[in-house]
């Protein structure tokens, strides 16, 4: 089972599910496959329950996450923020996923600070905020904050509740926050879970194909032009990295969501234990980071570059130019190898 260190915060969450009828789910800004898939899977549980339920993202994500059901009912905060005020000014309970700090919601983050609605935060991100929400279910072995939603359902007896479209919307989470199981899924409970959203009717073949087998022209080619031009490696630190400026973004007309998954490509590379992503924005370098045999990655972002994140996958920021980014990473990687024996 999975060790949810303080069961009484399951409690307080079936008690607020079986006595609140308006609720609000908000997953982390730039929603992923873990925070929409979450935000949706209990969003198709709680309407099954008769719920009024609605799911507000501060901004839009990316096209191959569109199949997923009730994806047309998600308010994008960014662009519809009167109503989505209202209705969260209305409801009587608020629920974020994936995100376990007020400053992960971006946009959001100041209407929250002054709204009084009761909160609950379901994460597997490390060292949440306490003021975060009032109710925490934080469990960073989880591979996924989809895993920890369906052992919180699970526990709170709402099980039987969970429909194959909501089931759909759990699985697609596990695979893209393990890479099809391939990182962050050493623990049985994530096959467990697997094997019963199996036995729920989803459909696995279509799902694999929506979210991996699904790509435009232009991301693969943007994808060829990051691994045969950009990709550098740093052998003493037994590192490699890839760089995107915002006119490369553009030459290849790209999407939300169009480079995801490009940052895991170097931990294929023989003898590679560090892997960056950097990506560059309009007053921004956005950073993700991979690593395998021991190295931290979320104490090394941490230290260097104001993020954080899972031992083996991070992201950071830096808000140096892209050039100037890039020649601080090679330095403080260097440093901190030497530092910790890498």
């Amino acid at each position: 089972m999975m060790n949810i260190s303080d069961q009484s915060q399951v409690e307080i969450f079936k008690n607020y599910i079986n006595n609140t009828q308006k609720i609000v789910i908000v997953p982390h800004n730039n929603p992923d496959g873990d925070a929409l898939g979450a935000s949706l899977g209990l969003y198709n549980t709680l309407v099954e329950l008769g719920k009024k339920v609605s799911v507000i993202s501060p901004n839009e994500f990316p096209d191959f996450l569109n199949w997923m059901h009730g994806v047309n009912d998600v308010l994008i905060f960014d662009k519809q923020q009167k109503v989505a005020t209202e209705i969260i000014e209305d409801s009587e309970l608020v629920i974020f996923l994936d995100f376990n700090a007020l400053s992960r919601i971006k946009v959001m983050q100041p209407l929250f600070e002054k709204d009084e609605t009761p909160r609950i935060m379901i994460d597997h991100h490390p060292f949440p905020e306490a003021q975060t929400a009032e109710v925490q279910i934080s469990v960073p072995e989880a591979s996924s904050t989809c895993e920890l939603l369906f052992h919180v359902l699970s526990l709170s007896g709402l099980k039987s509740s969970i429909t194959t479209k909501a089931a759909e919307c759990i699985y697609a989470g596990i695979m893209t926050d393990t890479g099809s199981l391939n990182y962050n899924s050493s623990r049985p409970q994530t096959y467990h879970i697997v094997a019963e959203l199996l036995e729920m009717g989803i459909d696995k073949e279509n799902i694999h194909q929506m979210l991996f087998h699904n790509n435009s022209f232009d991301r693969m080619r943007l994808l060829g032009h990051a691994l045969g031009v950009k990709m550098q490696r740093l052998p003493e630190q037994k590192a490699a990295y890839i760089d995107l400026s915002k006119e490369e973004l553009q030459q290849f007309n790209f999407k939300p969501g169009d480079t995801e998954g490009f940052v895991n490509q170097a931990l294929w590379i023989e003898g590679v234990q560090v892997s960056a992503m950097f990506t560059e924005k309009n007053n921004m370098v956005k950073i993700s980071f991979r690593s395998r045999n021991g190295f931290p990655a979320n104490a090394f972002s941490e230290k260097y570059f104001g993020g954080g994140g899972h031992f083996n996958a991070a992201g950071g920021e830096s808000k140096l130019s892209l050039e100037e980014t890039l020649k601080r990473f090679k330095l403080v990687l260097k440093e901190f190898c030497d530092e910790n024996g890498f």
